[in-house]
């Protein structure tokens, strides 16, 4: 019988009753794409969820990659962290301004570093608004520092040399969650100076599928099984997720998780690594 990972996921009503648990850390990560021009650092000052810390995605990144919000060294994520009042000990809850978007990426990276008491609201801000719970506005609270031990899990993060080496080798299916039209090449990328279509042999599968488009909540374990069997997911191969720039990726990786998926990681570059007109990476076009 399969073990769904439900723990992944926490729903509005428990985050409501656990708010004042002193154990329980709220992280708004919402990430909205440079093109969108909306600022979510701000929209948090507008509203959030009452004790939430902003986790800005761009900031608590490597500053000396090209490339946007690459994973950052483990000291750098647990002096930022640190800083925020997030450390061992402590039940993370994470939540994005859509629903499910942008959280999934601050779930992985926390289980990147060594963390696994780590999970997403599901339905996120969206939902929460909707039943009508509490907000806050302003700056986030004064928080003391606690100690974060970061450990970095190499396993759960894949760079393009793998992936070149998995071309020759085939261990691992690539799924990328970007749209159809985006991993055929027929839409163009929202990042300039990428070129158009995806990894060769890798499967499509857009994130939004997994996303239930009225609650915004992930959908049910099973249906989620369902959905990548019926994209050619094998669950006993390894998996790694791809998308523009490793963010929408990780709601993939999220989903397998949910689904009881073991082997799993995250391509951080993503399409802006292996899309660079200047790489010497093979491009496919058409469906896959």
């Amino acid at each position: 019988m399969t073990r769904w990972n439900t723990d992944a996921l926490v729903s509005t009503k428990w985050l409501h009753e656990h708010l004042n648990a002193p154990d329980v850390r709220i992280v708004d990560a919402s990430y909205y794409l440079p093109a969108e021009g909306v600022d979510a650092r701000a929209e948090f000052d507008k509203q959030h969820i009452p004790g939430a810390v902003f986790f800005d995605i761009d900031e608590i990144a490597d500053a000396d990659s090209d490339l946007p919000h690459m994973l950052p060294a483990p000291e750098k994520f647990s002096s930022k962290v640190r800083k925020l009042g997030l450390g061992d000990g402590s039940r993370i809850v994470v939540y994005d301004q859509r629903g499910i978007f942008s959280a999934p990426r601050a779930w992985w990276m926390f289980r990147v570093f060594g963390h696994r008491d780590v999970a997403v609201l599901d339905g996120g801000l969206p939902k929460w608004l909707a039943e009508n719970l509490p907000t806050e506005d302003g700056p986030p609270r004064k928080t003391e520092e606690r100690h974060f031990t970061a450990r970095l899990d190499n396993t759960m993060v894949r760079e393009r040399r793998h992936l070149l080496r998995n071309l020759e080798r085939r261990r691992e299916q690539v799924l990328d969650a970007r749209g159809a039209g985006r991993f055929a090449g027929d839409d163009p990328e929202p990042r300039g100076d990428l070129r158009s279509g995806h990894i060769p042999g890798s499967l499509n599968l857009p994130f939004t599928d997994l996303v239930d488009p009225d609650s915004k909540t992930m959908k049910p374990p099973e249906e989620l099984a369902r959905i990548f069997e019926a994209r050619g997911v094998d669950p006993k191969t390894p998996v790694v997720t791809s998308c523009g720039s490793g963010v929408t990726a990780a709601v993939l990786t999220l989903g397998l998780h949910i689904t009881g998926h073991r082997d799993l990681a995250l391509y951080d570059g993503s399409w802006a690594d292996w899309g660079r007109a200047d790489a010497d990476t093979p491009v496919e076009t058409g469906k896959g």
